[in-house]
């Protein structure tokens, strides 16, 4: 796995890009409501304010402040792609990516 260098700034305000694999994809304005869905399920679980957000079909920009004494955004962006991944209609992967439980989105 990558080792990313990452600012865990407790109570910080952060800026996040994240991109589709396949950028000729339109995957997150056509499933724009399971997007929401999955957003609001981990925002819900895992309070965070969104300052500012912008989505794209290939990719979405978000600035978001987390709570006092709390840095972990990584697990709000599992939760949020995993809950969108699972809410899209099956698709065709590769054994590679069915061995890594990946959708390949």
């Amino acid at each position: 796995m990558s080792r990313y260098r990452r600012a865990f700034v407790k109570g910080g305000t952060f800026f996040f890009t994240v991109a589709l694999a396949d950028r000729r994809s339109d995957l997150l304005v056509r499933y724009i409501d399971q997007l929401r869905r999955a957003y609001a399920a981990a925002r819900q679980r895992y309070p965070f304010e969104t300052v500012a957000i912008c989505i794209l079909p290939d990719h979405l920009h978000a600035m978001w402040t987390l709570p006092d004494g709390d840095a972990d955004f990584p697990l709000r962006w599992r939760l949020i792609k995993s809950g969108f991944s699972r809410a899209l209609p099956s698709a065709k992967r590769s054994a590679s990516k069915i061995a890594k439980r990946e959708k390949g989105i």
